[in-house]
């Protein structure tokens, strides 16, 4: 059996998630690499098969204003004497989490209460004390970078759970670090917790935590200690008046707005552990993402991508099995003018396999477009198996950065093979612009986003050793198979066409406003959009407001609804064009599904302006260079969809039509 949503550290290196993907264990249970359960003893149990030290672990810090997030340490909070770094993946690095030990670590099953942790104290004659401190007030202040905090213990976060509307209980991975009343009395964020926050122009810092982790019990299935299955906590605002002997009950620990006498900040926190045998170490990570959003808008989402697919499958199926099978009929009769005079679309077939203009950039985006597809299509295939579940840290990113550098020889040998079926001869330089091209632009959009991330000190900036990494996949990897790729397709005879082009192009009647290029490009793209735009909303949510994914079976059955309708989309528009007998199909049919992304830009901004809070220009220019790789990307996918379904559908209506 394995683990719906698997938990411990992922520890293992890029290769081992690569290797996990094809060994499977013979044995009758298995868990992937890294993901197995931990059991937990109580101290002084002997034996090797469970442990009785529990290390909590704090991850980068983050905010709904802000994309810029910064490490633990980059603050004025307790350090762990002894810090390590579990070892990170490459997908982990590239989104920027940066995990390391805590100084929270306690015994499994031994109840603390006001545990000392440290102490700091600010001196108002020292220049850098004032300035560790306005920096901790800034994390506070709502109004420019309110900054939250995340636990893990046991590779589960600890969550902070609070009641919003209607009672609904949401579990937040994260806690503020604390929070501000303004100067005209109104408190702001998390101060809205505790009425004891009233004093105007002051700053309440959390500096203890009451932590509650429940555990199941091994004795009741006959195995050997107990597995974490929950973890909450909640924060607390506590002045400790003797640093030494802790009690916890307090006035709220206040920072005043000007630093006018010392201060000293002590942190502590009170441990308890709850025996719960009804939660499932399978499904421990339920609680936490039941808060997320409901399934019933998911299954609305799936409804109404539905609909779009029925009723555009219902006009393909007409033109496939009435109209066009009628023109089909009337065209292999005798009589061939008259049927000539009834319908366009056969009297173009002299030139609707005519070479497209910039057919070296076509063939290119072609080529990256079906390394894009095959890619995105894997990934969330090993998603729905749940190898890459919120669980497995990091693992989403790497393995689609893992998969597109393998994927580089299906790149260039379609790019290589359309290229000569259009008739270039410069093979050279189409493989190095399938190799370079995208992915180049891709690459400076990425690190002039990490110039801004270095400049401004956050720890989402990509180390400059793991920028070597990517370039050395690329060049050392992705490269060499594109050539090898490029290499086999040009071996190949350049495709067949079922109609002979003539060598005088036929001039193209006037067209109405509709089968023009331009608005049918528009069109086209406004149904494939259609069926995505809420699953768009979660995936935006995901990755900017800092909330957990978790539905890849919606995202995939969503996925092959877009494939159905940009390839449905695709081949009305084009059937209506050569109807109007313009035969200008190439570069079309892979601009009508590819302006998708156009929609998907315009939402993005949309989003930006309606549901963030993000303020801040180097946020705001982070924000919009993160977006345009991922508009490119949808760019090239969807448009080589919609290429290859309306290559498909003329190749098939001009191979049964009988042709002088």
């Amino acid at each position: 059996r394995r683990p719906r949503l698997p938990a411990e550290h992922p520890t293992h290196p890029v290769w081992r998630l690569v290797l996990s993907f094809i060994a499977l264990r013979s044995c009758a249970a298995f868990y992937l690499p890294g993901l197995a359960p931990v059991s937990f003893c109580e101290e002084g149990t002997s034996g090797d098969e469970c442990q009785s030290t529990i290390q909590l672990f704090v991850n980068r810090l983050d905010s709904v204003e802000s994309v810029l997030p910064y490490e633990y340490d980059v603050f004025d909070f307790c350090q762990d004497a002894e810090e390590k770094r579990p070892s990170e993946n490459l997908g982990q690095v590239l989104f920027g989490e940066r995990i390391e030990t805590s100084p929270y670590k306690f015994n499994f099953n031994k109840n603390l209460t006001c545990e000392k942790v440290c102490t700091r104290t600010y001196d108002i004659s020292a220049k850098d004390d004032k300035k560790k401190l306005d920096f901790l007030k800034s994390g506070m202040q709502g109004s420019k970078c309110p900054l939250t905090p995340k636990l893990i213990i046991d590779n589960m976060p600890v969550t902070w759970c609070y009641n919003v509307e209607d009672n609904q209980k949401y579990c937040n991975p994260g806690f503020p670090i604390g929070c501000l009343v303004t100067p005209d009395g109104h408190p702001k964020d998390a101060c809205v917790i505790n009425s004891a926050f009233n004093k105007k122009n002051m700053y309440y810092l959390f500096n203890h935590v009451d932590i509650m982790i429940t555990y199941h019990s091994g004795a009741t299935e006959g195995w050997k200690g107990a597995r974490l299955v929950g973890a909450t906590l909640e924060p607390k605002s506590i002045k400790h008046e003797d640093e030494n002997k802790l009690t916890c009950d307090g006035p709220p620990m206040e920072i005043p707005n000007e630093f006018t006498s010392n201060t000293k900040v002590t942190y502590s926190y009170s441990v308890k552990f709850v025996e719960n045998n009804s939660i499932k170490w399978a499904s421990r990570w339920d609680y936490i993402l039941v808060s997320m959003p409901h399934t019933n808008i998911q299954w609305f989402s799936i409804m109404n991508s539905l609909v779009i697919v029925l009723f555009l499958s219902g006009m393909v199926a007409m033109i496939m099995l009435r109209t066009l099978h009628k023109d089909i009929a009337r065209y292999n009769q005798v009589d061939q003018e008259e049927a000539q005079e009834e319908s366009g679309w056969k009297q173009v077939h002299g030139d609707v396999f005519r070479p497209p203009r910039k057919g070296m950039l076509l063939s290119v985006f072609l080529g990256q477009g079906t390394q894009i597809f095959i890619m995105t299509f894997t990934t969330l295939f090993l998603a729905c198996l749940g190898f890459l579940s919120p669980a497995n840290r990091g693992a989403l990113m790497t393995c689609a950065v893992v998969l597109w550098v393998l994927l580089g020889t299906p790149a260039g040998y379609v790019s290589a093979r359309l290229y000569k079926t259009f008739g270039g001869e410069k093979w050279k330089t189409n493989v190095l612009l399938t190799a370079l091209l995208c992915p180049g632009i891709v690459f400076a959009d990425f690190f002039l986003m990490n110039l801004i991330l270095w400049v401004e000190g956050s720890s989402a900036a990509i180390p400059f050793g793991t920028l070597v990494a990517i370039l050395a996949l690329w060049f050392g990897i992705s490269m060499p198979l594109t050539f090898i790729g490029a290499y086999f397709g040009f071996k190949k005879p350049s495709l067949e066409q079922p109609v002979r082009t003539n060598q005088i192009p036929r001039q193209i009647p006037e067209q109405s406003f509709f089968t023009k290029p331009i608005p049918g490009i528009i069109m086209g793209g406004i149904l494939p959009f259609g069926c995505i735009f809420i699953q768009l909303f979660f995936i935006l949510n995901s990755i900017w407001s800092h909330q957990m994914y978790y539905m890849f079976g919606f995202l995939f059955l969503v996925f092959i609804i877009l494939l159905i309708t940009c390839s449905e989309a695709t081949i009305l528009l084009c059937y209506f064009h050569l109807c109007a007998e313009d035969y200008h199909w190439w570069w079309r049919s892979f601009l009508t599904s590819g302006f998708t992304a156009v929609y998907l830009f315009i939402y993005a901004v949309h989003y930006f302006f309606s549901k963030l809070q993000i303020v801040g220009a180097a946020s705001t220019i982070l924000y919009f260079g993160y977006t345009m790789i991922m508009v490119l990307i949808f760019f090239l996918f969807t448009g080589t969809i919609g290429f290859f379904a309306c290559f498909w559908f003329v190749n098939k209506i001009y191979s049964v039509v009988k042709v002088d």
